[in-house]
């Protein structure tokens, strides 16, 4: 699952640079930011022909984000910051694609600094760090994906001072970032390349793209369940060099698919001797997993996004995640290994029963056969 960050930086005037990337890149999730368009002049039609769902929070003429999901629509779990004032700047969305709840920011500039724009930068982060502690303890996969406007250490940058009073470098901002990796979050970029500069902005003044005068402000931070999946990570450079580009250049990540790592983790070797294979086959003695579903689901409500919709965006509560684990457990013949516990088994059998009805009754929110699923 390949999952990059771009900085459009004004996505109709260059939607055919992004379609040009999404054709050779064909990533699977993009968060995009800067879109500079409001939410009617979203070029939606040409991302749908590129074959991309799209949902999106614009605003005219400055910032703007979107997540862009090939083949699938994204499920749109919040369109701001909890905290932030209604008719706030649109800087964030999360939308679940593919099992992944995937975040795209733009936080602010900042500069000139210090002055109320600084003060509202930092503000900001404050709120985005609150979240993503919230996030983290979810204990879900999770990618908080964007242009943070924040450069975390000095190698992050070209070897100048002309930045030195910048808002991209203060201790203030850099402090905040380091906050959010405190929480546990893996910046993707950094875990794979640690010493590479791997920059991702070059502003166009003073020729600073031919002179690779770059700063490395986008970034990918992965929660644990996201990050012991990451295989790859990366910045399509290339890209800022072309005809009418932006400024910056996408990142991206690639993330082993869940079900590889669950069949991975559970097969044998096809070396392995016959009496090895046939051994891990047979029935074994275990110990008995009980739940308190009474618990669990309430654990559940409160674990997950209130927003999710299902169809005709109506709300699909909580009780979801509880249905669909009972009914994995069903479907995957776990009852049949207590052979010993008939009425344990029978009582199993009628809650995934129940658990199908209420399936069915509200009607879960399809993403081509993958997705979410209310999980």
């Amino acid at each position: 699952m390949k999952i990059a960050t771009f900085n459009i930086n004004n996505v109709n005037k260059r939607l055919a640079n992004l379609l040009d990337w999404l054709r050779s890149a064909k990533p699977d999730v993009v968060a995009l930011q800067e879109l500079k368009a409001a939410d009617a002049e979203f070029p939606a039609p040409a991302i749908e022909q590129a074959g991309y769902g799209a949902v999106w929070r614009g605003q005219k003429s400055w910032n703007g984000v979107a997540i862009l999901a090939r083949g699938c629509e994204p499920i749109v779990t919040r369109t701001q910051l909890p905290g932030e004032k209604a008719g706030a700047e649109s800087r964030y969305i999360e939308a679940a694609v593919r099992g992944v709840l995937i975040a795209s920011l733009y936080a602010p500039n900042g500069n000139p600094q210090p002055g109320p724009k600084f003060a509202y930068k930092l503000a900001w982060m404050k709120h985005l760090a609150a979240h993503a502690g919230e996030l983290y303890g979810a204990d879900i996969p999770v990618v908080l994906a964007g242009d943070y406007n924040v450069v975390p250490t000095d190698r992050d940058i070209y070897p100048t001072t002309s930045y030195a009073k910048d808002a991209l470098l203060q201790p203030e901002s850099r402090a905040l970032f380091r906050r959010i990796l405190d929480q546990g979050w893996v910046d993707a970029i950094r875990a794979l390349h640690p010493d590479a500069p791997m920059y991702t902005f070059w502003d166009y003044m003073r020729n600073r793209w031919p002179r690779d005068a770059g700063l490395r402000i986008d970034h990918l931070l992965l929660s644990a369940q996201a990050a012991k999946r990451l295989l790859a990570a990366g910045v399509d450079r290339k890209i800022r060099g072309k005809q009418g580009a932006s400024d910056h250049a996408p990142a991206w990540i690639e993330l082993r698919e869940e079900a590889k790592v669950r069949r991975n983790s559970r097969s044998l070797p096809k070396s392995a001797p016959r009496s090895a294979r046939s051994k891990a086959s047979s029935p074994t003695r275990r110990p008995l997993l009980v739940i308190d579903g009474d618990s669990f689901a309430h654990r559940s409500y409160h674990a997950l996004p209130k927003t999710i919709l299902g169809r005709g965006g109506r709300p699909a509560g909580a009780i979801l995640g509880f249905a669909n684990v009972l009914l994995r457990f069903y479907r995957a013949r776990e009852i049949s290994r207590l052979p010993e516990r008939p009425r344990l088994r029978r009582r199993i059998a009628r809650a995934a029963r129940g658990a199908a009805a209420i399936r069915r009754r509200l009607r879960l929110c399809q993403c081509q056969g993958r997705g979410l699923r209310g999980r």
